[in-house]
């Protein structure tokens, strides 16, 4: 069944007590069910909060169809999610991660290992040699890719990764926050993990912090996660999980337009007199065009970034024009951002000086870059692109 299909109807939900199409909310911390459960040998999920509630369960189901996964887990915050994964590894284990990493995580990352004794090496994932290169055998537990990555949006070959993994003993954990499983589904090219940062595209609405996690196969280490989950009290809380299922149902033509929209910015910005690079891997120029197209389904995402001809303080002054765009960080919600990615990312930033970065919401394509056209236009050093050609 088509995704879309399957989010509208969240999975053909029915109420099992109302009928109601629409999840109730069931804000109860305890719960004395009939039967077995109400003598303490039911499970644990179904008789404390701590553990779950129904309406993480409606969306863990929807997400682990989407994704074609054994099982899902939702979570407080994709943060919270990422730990998770991260309390499966012992002290000694070893941890490649991708060189081009969204820089929060890999600071989470990087500080865990530093605090629990796990070694963390840094590797291109559009490389797939230099992951080979990275691995140790005996001790790599965890390959962490993203497709795409942020803010460059680079598309690694996922089934190259899951191959060198998997000959390592390791697990590939992907996180597809950006390219959501409408567009992509890391597990069919081999990954054993997917993480989202549910903040973003599935719910998609700007009102909720949560994470989720699917996986491959249920087994021990996914028992684990769900031990995790429970021993820091990261579930997703009933009233959060019902706005995280209200999202979702949109979650395919919100993605849908906002890749429509992304890729004529990104073709519009690819012409423009004052732009040196656009990263988006949906134009037939990008290096990643190729890898992305059999990867993707439907679209390219959202997410794009350029960089100017000119100077950080030129990049800052673009974001600071924009009357459309809003100034401000974070993705996959209804309104479009705009953002100097290394002001946000601070002076560990590795990305380039002079890099904008847009996240495209669900405003009309016309308004959109007639805005970034006449913030483009402010710099004195540039030639101004006529209207004409921008629409």
């Amino acid at each position: 069944m088509h995704a879309a299909t399957v989010l509208a109807q969240l999975d053909h939900y029915l109420d099992p007590e109302t009928g109601g199409l629409v999840p109730s909310i069931h804000p109860a911390v305890t719960h004395a069910p009939p039967g077995d459960a109400a003598m303490g040998t039911g499970s644990t999920a179904s008789r404390y909060a701590r553990s779950g509630n129904s309406g993480a369960t409606v969306a863990e189901r929807v997400l682990a169809q989407l994704e074609g996964g054994a099982a899902a887990a939702v979570f407080s915050a994709g943060a919270s999610a990422a730990q998770a994964v991260l309390a499966n590894l012992r002290p000694g284990d070893h941890l490649v991660l991708d060189s081009a990493a969204y820089y929060e995580f890999g600071a989470i990352i990087e500080r865990f290992g530093q605090r629990w004794g796990v070694t963390v090496a840094r590797a291109d994932m559009c490389c797939p040699e230099t992951v080979r290169q990275a691995m140790r055998p005996g001790e790599t537990r965890l390959v962490w890719a993203e497709c795409p990555s942020n803010p460059l949006w680079r598309v690694p070959d996922i089934t190259a990764l899951a191959a060198i993994a998997h000959q390592g003993g390791a697990q590939l954990l992907v996180d597809a926050t950006v390219a959501t499983p409408v567009l992509c589904r890391p597990l069919d090219f081999g990954a054993d993990l997917v993480l989202h940062s549910a903040t973003k595209y599935l719910n998609g609405h700007g009102d909720l912090v949560a994470g989720a996690l699917i996986t491959a196969q249920a087994g021990a280490a996914w028992q684990e996660i769900l031990a995790s989950r429970v021993a820091h009290g990261s579930v997703l809380p009933p009233f959060e999980a019902w706005l995280l299922l209200r999202g979702m149902r949109s979650l395919a033509l919100r993605v849908e337009r906002a890749s429509q929209t992304a890729l004529k910015i990104a073709t519009t910005l690819a012409t423009h007199p004052g732009v040196g690079a656009v990263h988006y891997p949906g134009l037939p120029g990008d290096p990643h065009h190729e890898l992305a197209q059999r990867q993707f389904l439907g679209g390219f995402g959202g997410m794009l970034s350029f960089e100017i001809a000119g100077t950080a303080a030129d990049a800052l002054a673009i974001c600071e024009r924009t009357a459309v765009f809003r100034r401000s960080t974070s993705l996959g919600s209804t309104e479009s951002l705009i953002e100097h990615r290394r002001s946000t990312e601070g002076e560990r930033s590795t990305c380039p000086e002079a890099l904008i970065r847009l996240s495209i919401g669900l405003e009309h394509a016309e308004d959109l870059i007639v805005d970034l056209q006449r913030a483009l236009s402010g710099m004195r050093r540039m030639a101004e692109a006529p209207l004409a050609e921008m629409i």
